[in-house]
Parts: structure tokens; sequence; C-alpha cells
């Protein structure tokens, strides 16, 4: 005769041990930590992609400060230029003191405005050429000068903190002709 405490082997979920009531728990519990492990990488990858979003609002706003005049720049190096070609068609001609002192100072102004705002002069004369920052609109023979160095500055360049605005147009050294 049976009793109604007695547990048919058979009637038990598989892998569950009638004597040991603690299995399904411990199963339950792994289950759950798992589960709370996946949250927590998941959070973890949460805040660093905000980190990682944050980090890149403020590279975008630092660089939209940093070149913010970039159009502006360039319209003004049109103005420098200009004024720069006006003061050598002026050269010294005495009717001219005028004119060429009054430039100057309107140049220097133009420079220290530059200067405030990031804007360098590129004016590679005598240096290697960097095809960064230059742009060979020829090249000369000489035996002077090193094959590859900046003969003479065409149109000066300028860079906005560092990045190029316009490259310095120059001639550059190649070795001399062979005599013919």
């Amino acid at each position: 005769m049976s009793s109604n405490l007695d547990i048919d082997p058979a009637a038990q979920p598989p892998g569950e041990d009638p004597a040991d009531p603690v299995a399904p728990v411990a199963d339950e519990l792994a289950a759950v930590q798992a589960q709370l492990q996946e949250a927590r990488e998941a959070q973890l990858r949460a805040l660093a992609e905000m980190e990682n979003v944050r980090k890149r609002a403020q590279r975008d706003v630092e660089s939209a400060h940093r070149f913010a005049v970039e159009r502006f720049a360039a319209d003004m190096i049109e103005v420098r230029d200009t004024l720069e070609l006006g003061l050598a068609a002026a050269g010294a001609a005495p009717e001219a003191a005028k004119f060429v002192e009054g430039a100057q100072a309107t140049l220097r102004m133009v420079d220290k405005a530059f200067e405030r705002a990031g804007i360098a002069v590129l004016d590679p004369a005598g240096q290697s050429f960097n095809p960064d920052f230059h742009e060979a609109i020829m090249t000369q023979p000489t035996a002077e000068h090193p094959v590859g160095s900046v003969l003479t500055v065409v149109q000066k360049g300028f860079t906005l903190n560092g990045r190029l605005l316009r490259p310095a147009r120059v001639v550059i050294a190649r070795g001399p002709d062979p005599a013919s």
C-alpha cells in the first residue's frame, strides 16, 4: 500500500532530484544571474556609447569654433594678396609714398587679425618642397640650390589652426640641365 507522501520517481521532472529540493532554486538562480550579467554588460556598452557620443560632440563643437572663420578667412586672404600686389606695384615712387605707408599699416593690421584668428602665412622660400603645403607650378634648373628646394614663392599659402586653407604656389629647384 502506498501513502500520499510517496513520490513516484518517474513523475518528477527530469533533472530534479526529489531528495534535493534546492536544485531547482539553484538552476533558477544561475539563470537570473546570467540575465543580470547580460544586463550589466548592456548597461556598460550603453554608458560607453554615451561617453563616445559626448566626446564626439565635444570635438565637433571645438572644431566648429576653431574653423568657423574658414570661409571668411579665405576671402580675407584675397584682400591681403591685393594689398601686397598694390605695395609691389607702387614701388618706391615718391608720389605713392603716402599710399604705400597706408597700405603697409593696413597689411600689418590684417596680419595681426590673422594671427589672433589662428591664420598663419606660408612663405616657404628656401625650404624643401612639401606637397602637403606647397603646390609646384614649375621646376627650374639650378646648380646653386639643392634639388627639391623652393626657389621662388609665386603666391603665399595660408593655414588656419594647422589646417591648410591655400597651398603656397612655388617654383622648385631641379638639377642643372646637361650641356648639349
